[in-house]
């Protein structure tokens, strides 16, 4: 048997360690005693770092030193993320390269967020350490399923940091199939409902006979618990302001006390009606030097009106899962809950009315996924072998080619690891490098999608158009990084590049770009059809244009007059048109002619050929300008 690999959820409020011991997972417990160690980390001045429940207690009396939520923040730029940074305690600033960082005094530098996850990461190390009596090398780590190629790059950087060697990056909701024992069950159908305290995840999964596949996936990076305490923090705020005029968004310490206590309200409402909030000495009048006292009393249906916009959010999220998998609610079987925020009766109440059932309670909604993570850790290791996962990409991946149009390699919600192949050829000709553009989003126009990354193939050996011959592969890992690979068939020379974390997209921008999609769905689907009318007007109308410019003399008067003319209106249609009519009317016509034709231009083709064949080879020195051409490619039929 392997050597143990440990199963952790670094979550944006708490975080989790599990393994497996002879065949059943166990959450361990922490230094504390405790199986939840909070994800916080503060700075002492006596340069002393401390990880969790020790540092939460820090947050009041230190917030500048204090960094919470930290998960918000990795593998972000800080232009991103400056809205939330507004909102914590501690001092969010950009690094050297743009990224986003925490300004710590007590540390005397800037901290990344990788920094903070590799403490929290490396108390857990330490603690399933001591609980297992050996070193312990490697880890899987939980992300949410939104998580883009640079965030899932940076937490495995934590893990470095920490000494761990990250063996999977898995999805939070997979992780929760895994721990709900859906590879056991016959054909069921999950929806996992992950409400987190920096994110929200929708997934569902269909298991039986060991396999879990991932269906489809939806979520939002900007919903979790951090916003519910929000609202009650800013509701404390007005009402504080209301009496005193007295605005505390500008006492750090106030502002920390404020989102501890709104915490601890929020939960308490989980299971009584109604709360007490009080906070002695929250701050000091400005005017009498007095000690100002906070003390208001918060019902849960007050909170249900506050927060009910955010739980609607979640399921219009959940219904745009269910609209991807197919599904209607009625085909759910069961509703795993995943998070702290999904205790709240509001959220269960609203699941209840639109799947018409109880969510199912069997597994503890904070464990759950770090369960997952040592189960998988488990089938890694070798020491359980009898399940598969199949996981998915969340957004289509492709190239742009001839005419601007994003060619899909791999659609969204596709199983991961996969690798697609497709072939393409040159669009000019004695063209002797070509330009990758490698796309991430669902509109059929490239540009109107994220560009994650460009890289030239060359060394191409001049051809006439449509020649060469360029494999183009898109191969994706288990952990969902993208690596592209270009290929001429004719030379095996081959560029490659891997989507480099610096240039993934942000969760925001996914739910942008989805939603985008939607709206113009049929817009989309007409830029599409009239891409392809013009590419399929071109075919017709190159090879003409090429003769009348090479053998012009084998044409009558007439005949030239008539196809000079085709080629002059086909080509203000392919470069002015947005007319699908038009371009329509002018490809039958072209049709037609090049019909009419048809046998002349055949044998002109035919005589071209056998001269090309003899010595064309040297054609590539006089036409300099066209040999640094796009992979405007078109797909090989």
């Amino acid at each position: 048997m392997g050597e143990k690999i440990i199963g952790i959820d670094l979550g944006t409020t708490n975080s989790v360690v599990s393994v497996v011991v002879g065949g059943e997972p166990v959450v361990i417990q922490n230094q504390e005693g405790s199986r939840i160690t909070p994800s916080v980390v503060s700075w002492t001045k006596e340069k002393e770092i401390l990880v969790g429940e020790p540092a939460k207690r820090r947050a009041i009396l230190d917030p500048l030193n204090t960094v919470y939520e930290s998960k918000r923040f990795i593998g972000r730029k800080y232009d991103e993320v400056k809205d939330i940074a507004k909102k914590v305690s501690y001092k969010v600033v950009p690094d050297e390269k743009g990224d986003a960082a925490f300004d710590i005094p007590n540390a005397g530098k800037v901290v990344r967020p990788e920094e903070v996850g590799a403490h929290i990461l490396r108390k857990l190390k330490e603690a399933a350490e001591a609980y297992l009596g050996e070193e312990v090398k490697k880890a899987v780590i939980t992300v949410p399923a939104y998580f883009n190629e640079r965030q899932r790059q940076a937490t495995k950087m934590a893990g470095k940091l920490a000494g761990l060697e990250v063996v999977r990056v898995l999805n939070e909701p997979t992780a929760a199939a895994l721990a709900y024992g859906l590879d056991k069950k016959e054909n069921a159908k999950i929806l996992v409902y992950d409400f987190g305290g920096g994110t929200f995840d929708v997934s569902i999964l269909e298991g039986g006979e060991g396999v879990i596949e991932v269906k489809a996936t939806a979520g939002d990076p900007f919903l979790g618990g951090a916003n519910i305490d929000e609202r009650i923090m800013d509701w404390l705020i007005e009402e504080f302001k209301k009496e005193t005029g007295i605005d505390l968004r500008q006492d750090k310490t106030a502002l920390q006390r404020l989102k501890d206590a709104a915490e601890q309200a929020k939960k308490e409402l989980s299971f009584k009606m109604e709360t007490e909030i009080s906070l002695p000495f929250i701050t000091i009048d400005p005017e009498t030097k007095q000690p100002l006292h906070l003390q208001k009393k918060l019902t849960r249906a007050r909170l249900e009106q506050m927060i009910e916009d955010i739980v609607d959010r979640t399921m219009d999220i959940v219904k745009e899962a269910l609209a991807d998998a197919n599904l209607k609610p009625e085909d759910i079987d069961d509703v795993v809950l995943v998070g702290g925020s999904t205790r709240i009766p509001l959220v269960q109440r609203k699941i209840k009315e639109f799947f018409g059932k109880e969510p199912h309670k069997g597994v503890n909604p904070d464990e759950v996924v770090a369960v997952g993570a040592a189960i998988q850790g488990s089938v890694l290791s070798g020491e359980k072998k009898d399940v598969l996962l199949i996981d998915v990409t969340p957004l289509s991946l492709g190239i742009e080619t001839y005419g601007g149009t994003m060619t899909v390699l791999i659609p969204r919600n596709t199983p991961i690891p996969v690798r697609k192949c497709e072939t393409f050829t040159t669009v000019t000709d004695f063209q002797t490098e070509v330009e990758i553009k490698v796309y991430q989003g669902e509109s059929p126009i490239a540009k109107e999608n994220k560009l994650l990354g460009t890289f030239r193939l060359t060394g191409i050996p001049p051809a006439p158009r449509g020649v060469p011959q360029i494999e183009v592969c898109f191969d994706i890992d288990a952990d969902g990084i993208l690596h592209v690979t270009a290929r001429d068939k004719a030379t095996g020379k081959e560029q490659s590049i891997t989507v480099q974390p610096s240039s993934g997209l942000t969760e925001e921008e996914v739910k942008k770009m989805l939603e985008e999609y939607e709206k113009h769905k049929e817009e989309y689907e007409k830029k599409k059809k009239l891409i392809e009318l013009k590419n399929q007007l071109d075919q017709i109308v190159y090879p003409i244009e090429r003769f009348l410019k090479e053998a012009a003399d084998k044409f009558t008067e007439e005949e030239r007059k008539e196809l000079e003319q085709l080629v002059i209106e086909s080509r203000k249609a392919i470069e002015t048109s947005t007319d699908l009519e038009e371009v329509e009317r002018q490809l039958k016509k072209a049709q037609e002619v090049a019909a009419k034709y048809g046998e002349k231009l055949y044998k002109l083709a035919q005589e071209n050929q056998k001269g090309e064949n003899k010595g064309g080879d040297n054609k590539g020195g006089d036409n300099k300008g066209d040999d640094q051409g796009p992979i405007d490619a078109k797909p090989v039929d």
